[in-house]
């Protein structure tokens, strides 16, 4: 699998379910969210706009998406909302693995590109580092309906979390499967 089949398998409509843990704290909560994932041509407006703040040549981009949440956090059931645009630019010496580009709310940050590398399994693992934390995530297919996430966030100021995350498919379908496929591997 390359970094274009794994977004390309990520497209649809997704419910989502979180279990964190704060391990400096010793507790956990979990959250619920729909997300919606939209892959976006490389000539899009928005991907142009991104490549532009990381000062990356446009033609270096191989793919795109757009990600919506909306959901909720057990402990206070407060809304969480918004979106985020990630652009994928491969390393030319090794696809396999690249850049990855996220857009920035935040005036005040500087954009800073986290890793992505395609493993053996066709999971994706993505690494981010700042002045402030570092994260490591991994993403992969148990099905073409059920994605599950790990991930790691670890502050420079001491606190760590980890978090898993499973993700199951509620519409939108893999380019592979066929409607009446994706519909069996939901119910079983």
């Amino acid at each position: 699998m390359n970094i274009e089949e794994f977004f390309e398998l990520s497209a649809g409509k997704w419910f989502s379910h979180r279990t964190s843990q704060h391990l400096a704290f010793n507790q956990s909560e979990s959250s619920k969210s729909d997300i919606i994932i939209e892959t976006l041509a490389v000539d899009d407006p928005e991907v142009s706009k991104l490549c532009q703040q990381y000062k990356i040549n446009l033609s270096s981009a191989s793919c795109a998406a757009k990600i919506t949440w909306n959901g909720t956090m057990e402990k206070d059931q407060a809304k969480h909302s918004g979106s985020t645009l990630l652009v994928s630019v491969p390393d030319a010496d090794n696809p396999a693995q690249g850049k990855l580009l996220r857009e920035i709310v935040d005036a005040d940050k500087t954009p800073v590109a986290g890793r992505y590398k395609i493993d053996s399994d066709g999971a994706l693992i993505l690494t981010t580092e700042d002045e402030t934390m570092s994260s490591e995530e991994r993403l992969w297919f148990a099905s073409p309906n059920l994605r599950m996430r790990a991930n790691v966030l670890k502050s420079f100021g001491g606190f760590s979390i980890a978090s898993f995350t499973s993700e199951i498919r509620m519409g939108g379908f893999p380019p592979a499967a066929k409607p009446s496929e994706a519909a069996n591997s939901v119910s079983s």
